[in-house]
């Protein structure tokens, strides 16, 4: 599995971002299974460096695998941020009007709906989250 950190900042997501972007490329993976898996990437990303660690820094360890037949990407995040499952929270109601719903979710649902497999797990001080995409 290659490996990255990165200072939890706002101005490291275009690293990350080719990164991701070059092992997907070195698989054959599409477009369109790219641009899924980047928002899904910037989605998790942007979070941490949000609220894992604030008002204090730390770093990111992105991890990337492709692996399997058919082709399968798995791509974890790893900070010692603050403990946090996003995926303990409610889905929002997106039947509701933009005025009458709860901020905030959004995101986070839209990460479980394009990827095939997304897993939380705090383990040895740790917040990881993993994200899994079949490159049909």
């Amino acid at each position: 599995m290659k490996s990255l950190t990165v200072n939890a900042s706002a101005d490291n997501l275009a690293g990350v971002l080719e990164f991701i972007d070059a092992e997907l490329a070195a698989a054959g993976s599409t477009m369109k299974t790219q641009f899924q898996i980047d928002l899904a990437v910037e989605e998790i990303y942007v979070n941490i460096v949000h609220f894992a660690y604030t008002p204090d820094t730390g770093d990111i360890i992105i991890q990337c695998d492709v692996y399997g037949e058919p082709p399968l990407v798995e791509i974890q995040f790893i900070d010692q941020g603050k403990p946090y499952n996003p995926l303990d929270n409610p889905e929002p109601d997106i039947t509701l009007t933009a005025e009458d719903r709860a901020i905030g979710g959004l995101g986070v649902l839209m990460v479980k709906k394009s990827m095939d497999v997304v897993e939380y797990r705090y383990e040895d001080k740790q917040n990881i989250m993993k994200i899994k995409k079949y490159l049909t």
